[in-house]
């Protein structure tokens, strides 16, 4: 299947629910505005884009104290579908209502992919509370929806890998959206919108198809421009006080270099 088909049977998917997805948004919008559509393709198409991600030897290693985790957006490397999913999510039927749903007005698809693409998450794998990068890789537009569709089957929540949202911050507990097989959860970024994904503690991989959003304004009226922030999870004092000192010292650095020292290589790179 191309983008099209695709993009045709997740607008069906989504337009059809719209009202009733606007008022799960709309409860939640106090804190993280955020929505999921479970059963969003057709199961076989789903099992499909599933077996065809890559091998963990075949992405790139994100290992730090603040995340570790495979992560891909060169997609011309792999599977053709692969690109055609990520890419239906910006035909613009979909951007479209999904802005609509969310009271974004105009969003902007990332054809680079900056930060999105594809990721896997094996067992010990994590991703600890952060704020995304306020920005474009070109700081030119504002981050605002962050698109998860999620791919593994028979993925139980008790395995882990699950989006963590802490709109209390992170004193008070979180709210748990499972990263269930055909699911695609959708939240607002902004200055607030603390989120992680919760340490996997089975023997597989959570496949993972993500994309953004950006607009020329920010969703809230206080949003700054940020780096991505990150945080220690509530029971590692000790990973916060260097993730923040961490956090100091790049947003220091981006005072002196806007576009930051060198170039985030999370891009799709396109031959022209």
């Amino acid at each position: 299947m191309n983008r099209i088909d695709l993009a045709n049977l997740i607008f069906e998917k989504i337009n059809t629910h719209k009202e009733a997805l606007k008022l799960q948004f709309s409860k939640t919008q106090s804190g993280i505005g955020y929505f999921f559509v479970d059963d969003l393709l057709p199961s076989a198409i789903a099992l499909e884009i599933s077996k065809i991600f890559p091998e963990p030897g075949q992405m790139v290693l994100k290992k730090s104290i603040r995340e570790n985790k495979y992560i891909a957006a060169q997609m011309n490397l792999y599977h053709p579908l692969l690109e055609e999913i990520i890419y239906a999510f910006q035909d613009n039927r979909i951007v479209e209502v999904i802005g609509e749903i969310c009271s974004v007005k105009n969003p902007i698809p990332d054809d680079n992919l900056y930060a999105g693409g594809i990721s896997l998450m094996g067992k010990n794998q994590f991703l600890n509370p952060h704020l995304d990068n306020s920005h474009d890789k070109d700081r030119n537009l504002w981050r605002v929806l962050n698109l998860l569709y999620y791919v593994t089957p028979d993925w139980e929540e008790n395995y882990g890998g699950n989006l963590e949202l802490w709109p209390d911050g992170l004193a008070h507990e979180q709210i748990t959206i499972h990263s269930k097989f055909n699911r695609l959860a959708i939240m607002e970024t902004h200055n607030n919108s603390l989120h992680s994904v919760s340490p996997v503690v089975f023997e597989g991989y959570r496949r993972c198809i993500s994309n953004y959003y950006f607009a020329h304004s920010p969703l809230l009226d206080s949003d700054k421009f940020h780096v991505t922030s990150f945080r220690g999870r509530p029971e590692n004092k000790i990973s916060d006080i260097i993730l923040r000192t961490d956090t100091f010292l790049r947003m220091c650095l981006r005072k002196v270099f806007k576009k930051g020292i060198k170039e985030n290589p999370h891009v799709y790179k396109k031959d022209n």
